[in-house]
């Protein structure tokens, strides 16, 4: 996001001074299918100011020459928050002042579970900002046999409303048409009646407030028991006489104020359905069928590992003849043809070896694992557009709360099994810090995107029409790490923790949309290709200057590689190796730029290896046969426990140093180092026990 998110000066000022425009809903509700839709690729994530909570921002163009400010908040589902990401919403909303102050707000509402989008919805009327609604789902709502009729609902809210199916980019237009005209017209939104108890506390407690938020929401954010920011403590105690005063219920808790106001919102959310909503919902659907088997209490995980071992099947066996093919196409034909062309244009040996051996044999390699990643993405974005993975989160969350670990952390775990950069910074949403530092500590130990291409280069150079099998079995062992690390964790240092339960909104299944697979896929595709390509051009010149540089005889960029600083360093270390199996220096190497990015190790081995053989490039021996003359030699005599043992060092030490950041600013400094010692001790741990065991039977 750009820097108008944080209310300083921003580089796109038209976009900073337009107005803004705010999405709001509960999770889960096409909110972010919605946004898309509206702004397309156009978008920027950046932290909410005074957070660490992040917030997309991006153009949406409701007409010609006129663009305003879309920003989507997080899911929610009550301004009541109980988190920091519900909390950025609820004070996005309440914004009087300053680029962030909406103008319209847009209320994503869910046709097919009305209620519980209208409980939110009362209390977005209750703020004053001028609103739209947004009904999505009405496609799954007709197909459960019930329908909204969006005038009639219209109608009961005081407000437009307008029918979506965002997936297909149906009513986007409508939607641009009625934000339109919500800007121009800025009328104020009427709140439901909450009943006469209710409504007397209301105004007998808005003369006594401050003038910095909405009255009516302030008022019944006091009466429910939330007292948000600089709202002094007396107010609470205030509200709470008050609404005893003018209740005829008792009010003996201090949560009894939260729970009347509650049910006096789902009873008029009740009642708003019972005018809007004909048809008769059938009872049991196909969703709920298929939810009783893949989250069923014994047979969900089962489940989840067969989907799971199906995918890395099919991304291994489907990518495998591409991945062959595009390889010996770039380190073949291409490769020589470059060297070709350098050696015409008397171009230096040390040049023609660093783009021969260095670009192309690096990058190239690299480039060979595209269609892996492009089959891998599609695949789990099938699962993720279908609704499955809500269900997986479901299934793990009964998993880490048999041990004790925090239900919400499940969310950012599973994310960095795609990165974990990401996925530590979603940690920070959680409220109580220990979680946060626990999460963050467990993070790591998910096998991200970037491990796996070195996983499928080993298992299919070691395991062939195995490798699928291993490849997921690899990311069993990442499950158990994070669970036997954090029960240890959990019962050594966060004995004292309180759990935290996870509320999880599973959507509806459905068919993939075309659209949507091909975006995602696309976003992810060239986010793996513009992270994996900047590290690796640096690292393999890097790692060719490296070994360029004679230790112990010859003259730069005409040495044995053994012999060079690259060598020299990495065999320095090897010892250390020596027990788990890989005690070689290129195993080393590989390591040692792996801490700095995981993109770098398959380009580090293969240009370790080219660089190895004095006559390089198509001359040299094909790098499967080089990997197992390594690792057997290295083993004396056991390749496979020893590759084994490597895949596990891999798995379970320090994934890169943009991990690192990410740990220091959420955990800090102290909390960081430590994490890298247990990450090494664990890595080196678990390399030398599979490898002393393997050894027994292979």
């Amino acid at each position: 996001m750009n820097e108008s998110c944080c209310g300083a000066p921003s580089s796109t000022a038209t976009l900073a001074a337009t107005a803004t425009v705010v999405l709001v809903g509960n999770p889960n509700v096409g909110k972010s299918t919605l946004f898309n839709a509206a702004t397309g690729a156009r978008q920027r994530v950046g932290n909410w100011p005074g957070t660490t909570v992040e917030v997309t921002e991006g153009p949406w163009k409701l007409g010609p020459g006129h663009t305003i400010r879309l920003l989507d908040l997080p899911g929610t589902h009550s301004l009541l928050p109980a988190a920091p990401d519900e909390a950025v919403t609820r004070d996005a909303l309440l914004a009087d002042s300053g680029p962030n102050r909406p103008d319209v707000v847009v209320a994503v509402v869910d046709a097919a579970n009305l209620v519980r989008s209208l409980y939110l919805l009362s209390q977005i009327l209750e703020t004053g900002v001028p609103t739209v609604v947004a009904m999505t789902m009405t496609d799954v709502a007709d197909g459960r046999g019930t329908h909204v009729d969006a005038g009639r609902l219209a109608k009961a809210l005081g407000v437009p409303v307008v029918p979506l199916v965002a997936r297909g980019g149906t009513g986007m237009p409508a939607l641009a048409r009625a934000v339109d005209a919500a800007l121009t017209a800025r009328r104020t939104p009427v709140a439901p009646h909450l009943g006469d108890d209710v409504e007397t506390a209301i105004d007998t407690l808005k003369p006594r407030l401050p003038e910095d938020y909405p009255a009516r929401f302030l008022a019944l954010a006091l009466l429910a028991g939330d007292t948000p920011p600089g709202i002094a403590a007396e107010h609470a105690a205030t509200a709470r006489t008050v609404l005893a005063e003018s209740s005829d219920e008792p009010m003996d808790s201090e949560d009894d104020g939260e729970i009347l106001i509650a049910e006096r919102r789902y009873a008029w959310a009740h009642d708003v359905r019972s005018a809007v909503v004909s048809g008769t919902q059938s009872r049991v659907t196909l969703s709920d069928r298929v939810d009783r088997i893949v989250t069923h209490r014994w047979i969900g995980v089962p489940v989840f590992l067969a989907v799971m071992w199906l995918v890395f099947e099919l991304t291994t066996t489907v990518a495998k003849p591409m991945q062959d093919a595009l390889q010996g196409v770039i380190t073949g034909p291409v490769a020589d043809a470059a060297s070709s062309f350098l050696t015409t244009l008397h171009a230096p040996q040390p040049l023609i070896g660093l783009v021969r051996d260095g670009f192309i044999g690096g990058v190239g390699v690299v480039l060979s694992f595209v269609p892996l990643m492009l089959i891998m993405f599609i695949l789990l974005a099938v699962l993720e557009d279908s609704g499955y993975m809500a269900r997986a989160a479901f299934v793990a969350d009964r998993l880490m709360r048999t041990i004790g670990l925090p239900g919400r952390a499940v969310l950012p775990m599973i994310v960095g099994f795609g990165c974990n950069v990401p996925a530590i910074a979603g940690a920070k949403v959680l409220s109580d810090p220990r979680h946060r530092m626990l999460t963050a500590l467990l993070i790591p130990f998910t096998s991200c995107s970037a491990r796996l291409v070195v996983y499928v280069m080993l298992a299919g150079v070691f395991f062939g029409s195995q490798a699928g099998t291993v490849v997921f079995a690899m990311y069993l062992v990442s499950i158990a790490l994070v669970v036997g690390v954090g029960y240890l964790l959990r019962n050594i240092v966060f004995r004292d923790m309180a759990d935290e339960p996870l509320v999880l909104d599973l959507p509806p299944y459905r068919r993939p949309s075309l659209r949507v697979l091909g975006a995602g896929t696309w976003q992810k595709l060239r986010g793996f290709l513009a992270t994996a390509s900047g590290i690796i051009v640096v690292t393999v010149t890097a790692v060719w200057l490296l070994a360029s540089i004679p230790v112990s005889g010859g003259t730069f960029g005409q040495v044995d590689p053994g012999d060079s600083a690259l060598g020299k360093v990495s065999s320095a270390v090897a010892p250390a190796f020596a027990p788990a199996g890989f005690d070689d220096w290129h195993a080393g190497a590989a390591l040692a730029t792996g801490f700095v990015a995981k993109e770098a190790v398959v380009a580090t081995i293969a240009q370790s290896y080219s660089m190895d053989d004095p006559g390089h490039g198509a001359a040299s021996a094909p790098l499967a046969d080089s990997l197992r003359e390594t690792f057997r030699d290295s083993s004396g005599g056991h390749p496979v426990p020893a590759v084994l043992a490597f895949m596990m060092f891999l798995l379970a030490y320090t994934p890169c140093v943009a991990t690192l950041a990410a740990l220091r600013a959420t955990i800090g400094l102290r909390a960081t180092l430590m994490s890298v010692v247990m990450q090494l001790a664990v890595a080196w741990v678990l390399a030398v026990a599979v490898f002393q065991i393997g050894r027994i039977f292979w």
